[in-house]
């Protein structure tokens, strides 16, 4: 270790504070310290810093609504709107699929921090009949597409799974799916990598400590995605297997269509290079981005950055003007991702998040602040909707693909267990009733329940439909079917038309159970 030569780096970049408590240090610390340290580009941070936090004064200083305009219709697709082309794009998607042209990339960086468990979201378990994981519905839902798109095309085929870790998640995460066999994918198919990590900084730009011989750092979002993505030769992986296009999500969506053959086909038919999967807004003030055109260049705004009365607009058909809500689920095709990679990601400034973060005080005490003392910086997965030459928008329905895990259980909470769990019956129930069977009551009489609309089809891939629940509070019928049987509700008609059913009900490679008969 050459002390004195850190030391000298330190000072230059004004981090001297770092190794105020070396001499406490056991050499153990020292070294971990040290290693940190040296890896450290601290002009580089500098750069980041200063850009960062002048973006972000400019951002508030900047009139951001007299600029915005809402996503036009030509370049919108909706689930709802253009029903008589979804058989069409989905045929398209599939078809992609079936020519190993689709891969999927999960951002799975985050921790359960805010649902008050120490492991990777991924690994969290709502709490459904079959107690399976996010990872794990994902995973089936990528085997059942696979067979799908094989039934149809007649090839065999493979939907690489792209898996973007942290620091923090990356050993844990693959030691639950080495442990688990993959959920039943090949080894081979299953590629993780590391998004970056950047250290806190104060207000002035001091890299905070969390402990005496640790530095704090924190992912550096998950627009991080484009430096890993460089780092480890992942776009390269990508064009050695010949896929065209990557769908990439986040983990905590347990609604979420992976590899959505609809969402491709409308992609590649309109001929984009990049698209957002969007649903729309429930109310003006929902805290949520807005997908839209900033001087005539497409972005995500963010909630707090639209007046009021620019999020109440509505146009001639009643709806909000400004209603695409950003759900973190993009389709790139790979020759854009390489440009982004190669030319564009230096461009991408960080965003400044104002955080409480614990540190060490000035006497090595441990300190845990009731208000923000410094910002983590972090860059957005939307940032490169600026650089694509043909974007294109899909809009979907919440109650069929959006239903996030970000909080702990808690009354009348949102995006928590309950709720997640209660969306994916509340959909499964949806698909029973439109596939022709029926839940009876411990008295054998049918349970009232209409869903919103049904299409008939029992092989296509099932049209947006579910099941409205009265307010949060209710209670949906406990009915679960395995990814492994329907992706999207279709092909259950052997299992359930014509047939009457007592909750709880799962469907799956076993075939029909009913957990409680008669009520008891």
């Amino acid at each position: 270790m050459n002390v004195p030569e850190l030391r000298s780096r330190l000072s230059q970049a004004g981090q001297a504070h770092l190794l105020q408590f070396w001499p406490e240090l056991e050499e153990a610390q020292q070294m971990e310290l040290y290693a940190e340290l040296e890896a450290m580009n601290f002009e580089e941070l500098h750069v980041f810093f200063q850009k960062a936090t002048a973006e972000s004064s400019q951002a508030q200083r900047d009139g951001m609504d007299a600029r915005m305009e809402p996503v036009p219709r030509e370049v919108l697709g909706s689930a709802t709107r253009d029903q008589d082309q979804l058989q069409a794009w989905e045929n398209e998607g599939l078809f992609q699929i079936s020519q190993n042209k689709v891969a999927v990339l999960l951002l799975a960086g985050g921790q359960g921090t805010r649902l008050g468990v120490a492991y990777p979201k991924g690994m969290y378990d709502v709490g459904l009949p079959s107690h399976k994981t996010l990872f794990q519905i994902q995973a089936e839902r990528i085997l059942k597409l696979q067979q799908l798109a094989e039934k149809y095309h007649g090839n065999k085929c493979i939907i690489p799974w792209y898996i973007m870790t942290s620091g923090r998640t990356m050993e844990s995460t693959e030691e639950f799916f080495a442990k688990h066999k993959y959920f039943g994918l090949r080894k081979e198919n299953v590629i993780f990598f590391q998004q970056g990590m950047l250290p806190a900084m104060t207000f002035d730009g001091k890299i905070i400590l969390e402990e005496k011989h640790k530095v704090s750092m924190a992912p550096d979002g998950n627009g991080g995605l484009y430096r890993a993505l460089a780092a480890q030769n992942i776009v390269q992986d990508m064009e050695r297997r010949g896929v065209g296009c990557v769908h990439v999500y986040c983990v905590d969506n347990i609604l979420v269509r992976v590899a959505d053959p609809r969402f491709i086909g409308f992609c590649v038919r309109k001929g984009a290079d990049c698209g957002a999967k969007v649903v729309e807004k429930t109310n003006p003030t929902e805290p949520v981005g807005v997908v839209c055109r900033v001087d005539g260049v497409y972005q995500v705004v963010e909630y707090s950055e639209i007046a009021l009365a620019t999020a109440q607009k509505r146009g001639p058909d009643g709806r909000l003007q400004f209603s695409a809500g950003n759900i973190a689920n993009h389709f790139f095709t790979v020759p854009f991702l390489r440009d982004v990679v190669k030319v564009h990601e230096p461009r991408l400034l960080h965003h400044v998040a104002q955080k409480k973060i614990p540190c060490v005080g000035p006497q090595g005490q441990r300190v845990k602040p009731d208000k923000p003392n410094g910002i983590k910086m972090e860059k957005f997965v939307f940032d490169i909707f600026q650089f694509a030459r043909k974007f294109v928008v899909y809009e979907v329905l919440r109650e069929d693909e959006f239903s996030p895990l970000k909080n702990a259980d808690s009354q009348n909470g949102k995006d928590n267990p309950t709720t997640a769990r209660h969306a994916l019956m509340s959909l499964h129930h949806c698909w029973v009733l439109n596939a022709g069977g029926h839940f009876i009551d411990e008295n054998g009489s049918r349970l009232p329940a209409i869903p919103r609309a049904a299409n008939g089809k029992s092989e296509s891939i099932t049209a947006g439909v579910n099941y409205n629940l009265k307010d949060a509070n209710d209670v949906p019928i406990q009915c679960e079917i395995s990814p492994l049987i329907s992706y999207a509700g279709e092909g259950i008609e052997s299992y359930v038309a014509g047939r009457e059913f007592h909750a709880p009900l799962i469907i799956d490679e076993d075939g029909v159970h009913e957990l409680v008969k008669n009520g008891l």
